[in-house]
């Protein structure tokens, strides 16, 4: 007799909850069990979502009174060239860094949005199309959040390592930031070459997992509290008991929620301003 089914475990509840798409059984040279593909999916869409936003505020722009939503995207461009220029003094450099700056705002903020969304919404939707192809829809894992994914965050995070390696050479020069490399911070002597090279090599590496571990531990924690929340609804029966933990969800999702649009806004803000401070550094000699 087969076995009879049951309800989830709140350990298997938040595990298959935490258990990203990949591919399981990978076949051929290329193993793409290391990709996570709904991060890569949701990261996508919501950066062609957001640049279709700010392309279509600067399709509408007009020079006369501009509407609500040209007025809220000025206001958001404006306090960012601001906040660039008064870190990043070069003026050509914010020709890029400027709206870089702004599309990693817009962009965080969309991603993490995601996690607002009802915690089984999506990932039962996807269960259904997965049971539509004959599988077992027990297997079919989807997380919505990106940046809840370390590779997500660490990734935006060696992206602005990179630029910040470019504009060192660029403003520079290869042989200035050579330089400054074995000079800085203790002093150009030739003792004291080696530590200052591994003093600055721990700076770039501590300030790279800094800046995307930052990110991940928020919205993971965030995550996971929505997802605790939502057990309390899973244990709803028709007794007292039961209508009382439906109100406790009803109403610590709605708190949590509520507050969690200041943490959303907020990591957004300061992925993008540690962004400005590490690329100003660059432009920065010792």
């Amino acid at each position: 007799m087969a076995a009879e089914e049951h309800a989830p475990t709140s350990g298997e509840y938040i595990v298959h909850h935490l258990t990203h798409l990949h591919n399981a059984q990978p076949k051929g040279l290329v193993d793409l069990s290391v990709l996570n593909f709904d991060s890569i999916f949701f990261s996508t869409l919501l950066g062609i979502i957001g640049c279709f936003v700010l392309w279509k505020a600067a399709r509408r722009s007009t020079s006369g009174v501009p509407g609500r939503f040209q007025a809220a995207v000025e206001i958001l461009f404006e306090w960012v060239e601001n906040e660039s220029k008064g870190i990043v003094h070069n003026a050509n450099s914010r020709k890029l860094v400027a709206p870089l700056a702004l599309t990693v705002f817009v962009w965080i903020v969309l991603l993490n949005t995601m996690d607002l969304l009802p915690v089984d919404a999506l990932p039962w939707l996807w269960q259904q199309l997965y049971s539509l192809t004959g599988r077992d829809p027990e297997h079919a894992y989807l997380r919505v959040v990106p940046t809840a994914d370390l590779s997500v965050t660490m990734g935006l995070s060696v992206g602005v390592l990179i630029l910040c390696l470019i504009y060192n050479v660029k403003i520079k020069g290869l042989g200035g930031w050579l330089h400054e490399l074995f000079t800085a911070p203790f002093g150009n002597h030739w003792l004291l070459y080696p530590f200052n090279f591994v003093m600055q090599v721990i700076e770039f590496i501590a300030k790279t997992f800094s800046h995307g571990m930052r990110l991940f531990g928020n919205m993971y924690a965030g995550e996971l509290i929505f997802l605790l929340i939502a057990m309390l609804g899973g244990a709803f029966t028709l007794s007292a008991a039961g209508f009382a933990l439906a109100a406790g969800q009803i109403f610590a999702g709605t708190v949590w929620g509520i507050f969690h649009i200041l943490i959303i806004i907020l990591q957004a803000f300061i992925f993008m301003m540690l962004t400005l401070v590490y690329i100003g550094q660059a432009h920065d000699t010792h």
